[in-house]
Formats: C-alpha cells, sequence, structure tokens
C-alpha cells in the first residue's frame, strides 16, 4: 500500500507539473514556440534516459529502497527550485530560467533514477510462489500510475488559468502542489521502511549484459576462421566466459529488441500532446456549453482513455477478436496502435490548417479589410468600393476573433457608406488597415435611432507565430 500511494503521488508531481510545463515556457518566460517546444522534449528526453543511471546505482550500489529514497529528495528539491523560480518577484528573467533549467534537470535526475526501481522494489515484496497477489499489485500499480495522471493533468491547468497569483496566472501554484505531492510521497515511502523486503545489490546487471555480447563478438571475430565450427547462436561464443543463465537471458532480451525500433517515431508523436496539441489547443475555442477547458487539459484524454478502454478491450474486444479464431499477437497490436496513432496526426494536420483559414493574413498595400457586426438586425449594405450586403443574424461582440472580413481594393483613404434602410453611416478606412462596424439600437451617437460604431482592428503575426486581431 505504501508503495502504491508512493507512485500515485509522484505521478501526479511529475504528470502535473508537465501539464502546464509548455505554457509555462511561452507566456512567463516568453520564449517562442519552437524554443519552448525544444526545450519541453529535451526535458522529456532527459526523463526517459536517466532509468539508465537509476538503474546500475540500484543494482550495484546503493540497492532500490536507498536509490529511491535519495533520489527522491533531489526529485522533491527540483520541484521545490522549480516552484522558486515560477514566482515573479523571485529575481529577474534570468533568474526565472537558471532556476527553471536547474529544477527541470533535477526534477529529471530524480524522476528517472527511480522510473526503474519502485516497480521491481515492489515486485521484491513477493515471494515466487505468490503469483497471483504480485500480478494483482501491479495491476493496481499500474492503475495509480494513470489514476496519478488523470487527476493531475485536470487540477494543475485550473491551478495555473483560474488562480490569479501576483495579477497573473499562477504558475507558482501548479508547481507547488505537485511539489507537496512529491514530499508527501517521500514520507509514504519512508514511513513503510520498516515492513519492506530489501534486498542487497546484486551487481551491474547491465553491464554484465554488454560485457557478455561485447565478449561473444570479440570472440567470434578471433575465431572466424573456417576451422572453427559454427555454433547455434552468436551469443553462443561467449560460453567461454559467462554462464549460460545469462547467455539465455541475453539472447531473449537481444530477441526481443527488434520490436523497440519503431518505437521511437511512436513516442515522437505521443509526447507531442504536452507540447504542440497544447499549443494548438490555445488557439481554439474551448467553451463546452459553459464548461471552458483550459488548453493544457487536453493532456487529461490520454489517462482518461486509458482508464476507459483497458477493461473495454480486456473484457469485450479481445474475447469477441478470440471468438473470431484471430491470432491477435502483441506485434499486431502494436502495428495497429501506430496506425491509428499516425491517422490521429493527421487529424491534427487538417485541423491546423483549418485554423490557419480562420484569420486572414494582415491586409496588404490597396487593401482594406471591413466587417460589420450587425446587433440590431435587419439588413445592411455597404457602399464604397463595390456594394454588399451583410445580413442578420449578427456577430457577436465576443468572435471578433473569428472574422469574416469584406476585402476593398483601393489605394489611400475612401470614405465607405454603412446604411440599414434609414440614414447612412459614413466610414472612414485606409488601405493596409482593418475595421469592425457595430451597429446597435442605442448608444453615444443616434442614426435612425441605431448605433454605428467603428473599430480599428490590428491583425499582425504574433510572436507564438499565429494570427492574432487587437481592437482598439
Amino acid at each position: 500500500m505504501f508503495i502504491i500511494v508512493n507512485e500515485f503521488c509522484e505521478r501526479f508531481s511529475y504528470y502535473g507539473m508537465k501539464a502546464v510545463l509548455t505554457l509555462y515556457f511561452l507566456n512567463y518566460l516568453h520564449w517562442d514556440e519552437n524554443l519552448s517546444t525544444t526545450v519541453y522534449h529535451a526535458f522529456s528526453g532527459l526523463c526517459y534516459f536517466t532509468p539508465i543511471i537509476g538503474a546500475p546505482i540500484a543494482d550495484a550500489w546503493l540497492g532500490k529502497f536507498n536509490t529511491i529514497f535519495w533520489l527522491s529528495i533531489l526529485y522533491v528539491v527540483g520541484h521545490v527550485i522549480k516552484s522558486v523560480g515560477a514566482i515573479p518577484t523571485v529575481g529577474s528573467t534570468e533568474v526565472h530560467v537558471a532556476l527553471s533549467v536547474v529544477g527541470l534537470i533535477a526534477i529529471a535526475l530524480g524522476t528517472g533514477g527511480i522510473k526503474p526501481c519502485v516497480s521491481a522494489f515492489g515486485g521484491d515484496q513477493f515471494n515466487e510462489e505468490h503469483v497471483q497477489e504480485r500480478a494483482k499489485f501491479f495491476s493496481i500499480f499500474y492503475l495509480s500510475i494513470n489514476a496519478g495522471s488523470l487527476i493531475s493533468t485536470f487540477v494543475t491547468p485550473v491551478l495555473r488559468g483560474d488562480v490569479q497569483c501576483f495579477g497573473t496566472d499562477c504558475y507558482a501554484l501548479a508547481f507547488g502542489v505537485p511539489a507537496a505531492l512529491m514530499f508527501f510521497a517521500l514520507i509514504v515511502f519512508v514511513s513503510g521502511s520498516g515492513m519492506y523486503k530489501k534486498n542487497p545489490p546484486q551487481g551491474n546487471i547491465l553491464g554484465s549484459v554488454f560485457k557478455c555480447i561485447g565478449f561473444a563478438i570479440k570472440n567470434r571475430w578471433n575465431h572466424r576462421s573456417k576451422a572453427h565450427p559454427k555454433r547455434e547462436h552468436w551469443l553462443d561464443w561467449a560460453t567461454e566466459k559467462y554462464p549460460k543463465k545469462l547467455i539465455t537471458e541475453v539472447k531473449m532480451v537481444t530477441k526481443v529488441l527488434f520490436l523497440y525500433i519503431p518505437l521511437p517515431m511512436f513516442w515522437a508523436l505521443f509526447d507531442q500532446q504536452g507540447s504542440r496539441w497544447t499549443l494548438q489547443a490555445t488557439r481554439m475555442n474551448t467553451d463546452f456549453k459553459g464548461f471552458v477547458a483550459q488548453p493544457d487539459q487536453m493532456q487529461i484524454l490520454n489517462p482518461l482513455l486509458i482508464l476507459i478502454l483497458i477493461p473495454v478491450f480486456d473484457l469485450g474486444i479481445y474475447p469477441l477478436i478470440k471468438l473470431c479464431k484471430i491470432n491477435f499477437k502483441p506485434l499486431p497490436k502494436m502495428t495497429v496502435g501506430m496506425i491509428i496513432a499516425a491517422l490521429a496526426f493527421g487529424v491534427a494536420t487538417v485541423v491546423e490548417f483549418k485554423i490557419n483559414e480562420t484569420i486572414p493574413d494582415p491586409p496588404k498595400s490597396g487593401e482594406s479589410f471591413l466587417q460589420v457586426m450587425n446587433l440590431a438586425g435587419g439588413e445592411v449594405t455597404i457602399n464604397g468600393p463595390g456594394n454588399v450586403q451583410f445580413k442578420e443574424p449578427a456577430l457577436n461582440l465576443n468572435d471578433y476573433k473569428d472574422p469574416e472580413y469584406l476585402k476593398m481594393k483601393f489605394e489611400g483613404t475612401q470614405t465607405v457608406t454603412v446604411s440599414w434602410g434609414g440614414d447612412p453611416c459614413l466610414v472612414t478606412v485606409n488601405d493596409t488597415a482593418a475595421y469592425t462596424v457595430v451597429v446597435q439600437d442605442s448608444g453615444c451617437r443616434q442614426v435612425s435611432g441605431r448605433v454605428c460604431t467603428r473599430v480599428q482592428d490590428y491583425i499582425q503575426r504574433s510572436y507564438r507565430g499565429y494570427t492574432e486581431v487587437i481592437q482598439r
């Protein structure tokens, strides 16, 4: 139970912090999208590289318990540094960047270092005959991982966006809560120390594997002449130095290695949920009939669908496939999954094109853009360089981010007449500019009982790389 709670809190802290990381880079440190994405994936890559360091430390030096303990302390320190770096009153931007980088490196060393140890340490608590108990433990263990991820990717974006700190989004709180959860995870893990089965270090297994492979290659090269009989497997050339059990296990590892060849391509796509897909969500309407989702909350879909679809597949789809006498082995499952992932990114590509189509490029020389927001109803006619009719239903004032402009071709300054069956409203427009004319029933300037207000729109490419409209 201690290990399960520890894993839940640790995953909450990791995924909760990571959920808001890209927007922190973008909006708090004011990095552009490309740099934010690069640093985000560099951090993710470091998190997945450091288990190669944590495993040998646990196997050959500290043991699993001590490795988890000491690296969890480093993990907590990294979270605290990261949280302090998100407080606006602490130093300059350079200080915030330095604290963020140091904190992320410490977090990567901590989470990566304990990653290969926690599940193995949990498995050590069961004797060989406790097969069912061990299987039940790992089912709950995996459930706790996804539950922590699910809850954190919902909560921390809310803390960031719905709570205001120092007059802006509260990144300090969004990072501080995961830090507190990681500290609690450490306390829970240490609390069960007296009940754990702690196996001593048994040598560097990873090092033995590489040495066995290296010796087999070297020995085969030294006996490459035809005078030496061939052996069944190239790893059998290591039998002069290494035990048969180790060689058999290394054979099993090398046999499945080819399955991992396409995995980097899959994870290169999958991990973009927290970077490019989150950035894409910032340019979309996330209002679902009153519930406004934060852009970084879109990452909740992965753990949510895992928790939903695992029982659906295990209890429904896979048994039906088996009844159809289809041999659906792990390799075909992986293939189908990767094809679906590729299709998902194809859909994301189409969505990105559609987003870019919603807002035009800024008007060029000899062009002027004009849109009418008809809040009064009835037909609205524009008379200027060409005639165009605008009919109800009227646009809502909140829809200015998705304008539908009339493109007018002229040089210099022109007067455009906006009329709706009564006295006209004269609007002065210039080329290389965009305007919105708001027609409503009351206001400061009365024209036949209606108001005509001109607003200039500044259409520009933002530092995030997409078009934004600012009305003044």
